[in-house]
């Protein structure tokens, strides 16, 4: 009976979790870095102390928002990387789906790779916490993802394991960096952006022979 109402009690919490997370995307969506823990509250129904039960505070919020966001890029990463196609096709279907994303929801990915500016009297805004602080953790898992999936399906040699981890970094860089100026000036549309950015890659990445049994990166 104990155990039974425990997890019923998880359960509520969990759903609870997920309706704050919801409402605190939505506040995202509209105010973008510049969200507040009182503008969060008032859009979920509850006061500022109960946001703070859930998640401690705006680092707590923010990691929440970051986990929910990056499962969601890496798996639509993965499906881009895994498509029934050619490896340039897929290498730019792969840069395509990274920059759709930012596209789409630009408050989120700025909400998570940028700090909040200042208020208007130059006070920083939730007492200092700085966003981009947080974002390096966000870049290494999906760098370290990136790595896996170059690992599994592409022969390097006998230095392949640490070669793909410097690949795999190194182009999550390079399309936080080219995605971050893009977002911003929109020099070019999406499209030759992906396909300047695969025109660089395509290097030994294009030669790199592929494992056995796979149908390579």
């Amino acid at each position: 009976m104990e155990t039974s109402q425990r997890d019923d009690q998880r359960q509520a919490t969990e759903r609870r979790r997920k309706e704050l997370l919801e409402a605190a995307e939505r506040v995202v969506l509209r105010d973008g870095p510049g969200a507040s823990m009182n503008a969060i509250a008032a859009e979920a129904g509850i006061t500022k102390p109960i946001l703070y039960r859930h998640f401690g505070d705006k680092g707590g919020l923010y990691r929440a928002l970051a986990a929910r966001h990056t499962d969601a890029l890496l798996a639509a990463l993965r499906a881009a990387l895994d498509a029934p196609a050619g490896r340039r096709d897929r290498v730019e279907a792969t840069l395509d789906t990274y920059l759709a994303a930012i596209e789409t929801q630009p408050q989120v990915y700025r909400f998570l790779m940028h700090p909040a500016e200042d208020d208007q009297e130059g006070r920083p805004t939730e007492g200092g916490f700085d966003v981009g602080r947080h974002s390096a953790p966000l870049l290494r898992r999906i760098g370290e993802e990136l790595a896996t999936v170059v690992i599994e399906r592409l022969d390097l040699g006998p230095d392949g394991d640490e070669q793909a981890r410097v690949w795999g970094h190194g182009i999550v860089g390079m399309m936080y960096a080219a995605g971050d100026w893009w977002l911003r000036e929109r020099p070019c549309s999406r499209s030759q952006l992906v396909r300047h950015l695969t025109d660089l890659l395509w290097g030994r990445l294009a030669t790199a022979g592929d494992r056995h049994g796979s149908p390579g990166f």
